[in-house]
């Protein structure tokens, strides 16, 4: 499947919030949809604000979702990735970062107090799927890409969508892959199959 990419720079350069989590598996799985694609690109790691800088879009990894979700504004990006978002940057947030985009979260994100970034119109049940001894991969129905191989690991669900925000993953009829404008949000982790379709359909959102 061919994805269209609307690009007006040189070098196209992604962002991986490294605060927690396969950072380098998401790295790597950009730069393999990159080479895919032929296009230059280059995924760079994010830490501080200034690491930002000419950054056109962001993935926030999964991990543990009150962690990442302090540190974001412990290392002050917190605010940056809200208006890069509502710039229209396309971010991509996998199984943590699912949780954080949602702009509901179920009792347990409450109870630990986790801040989420509510920029998708959609409510999360986290850890749905069971902790993280009871892993495993499933294919994962996509609008548009068909059947792809889902690895859920500790993974959330994604309940209720509203408003602008679409389901368009599910497994065994259960909504895992969400869409809201420049906004991607998937429960299960993407970066840890060979496949590149995820990330070719995510860059072709730029």
């Amino acid at each position: 499947m061919q994805f269209a990419l609307h690009l007006t720079m040189d070098t196209l350069r992604v962002g991986v919030i490294g605060l927690q989590g396969d950072v380098f598996e998401h790295i790597s799985a950009l730069r393999r949809a990159f080479e895919d694609l032929g296009i230059k690109g280059e995924a760079v790691w994010v830490r501080r604000p200034p690491d930002l800088e000419r950054i056109e879009g962001l993935v926030l990894p999964g991990g543990e979702s009150t962690t990442i979700s302090k540190l974001l504004s412990t290392f002050g990006l917190r605010d940056i990735l809200k208006e890069m978002a509502g710039g229209g940057a396309p971010i991509l947030g996998t199984c943590a970062g699912c949780v954080l985009l949602a702009r509901e979260g179920d009792a347990l994100v409450y109870k630990t107090r986790t801040e989420l970034l509510a920029l998708m119109d959609m409510s999360v049940d986290r850890n749905a799927f069971g902790p993280q001894r009871e892993s495993f991969e499933a294919n994962v129905d996509i609008e548009g890409l068909g059947s792809y191989p889902g690895v859920f690991i500790r993974a959330p669900l994604i309940k209720r969508v509203w408003g602008d925000c679409k389901a368009i993953g599910t497994f065994h009829g259960k909504m895992v892959l969400a869409r809201q404008k420049n906004l991607l949000a998937a429960s299960f982790h993407p970066e840890l199959t060979d496949d590149t379709r995820f990330y070719r359909m995510f860059l072709g959102m730029f």
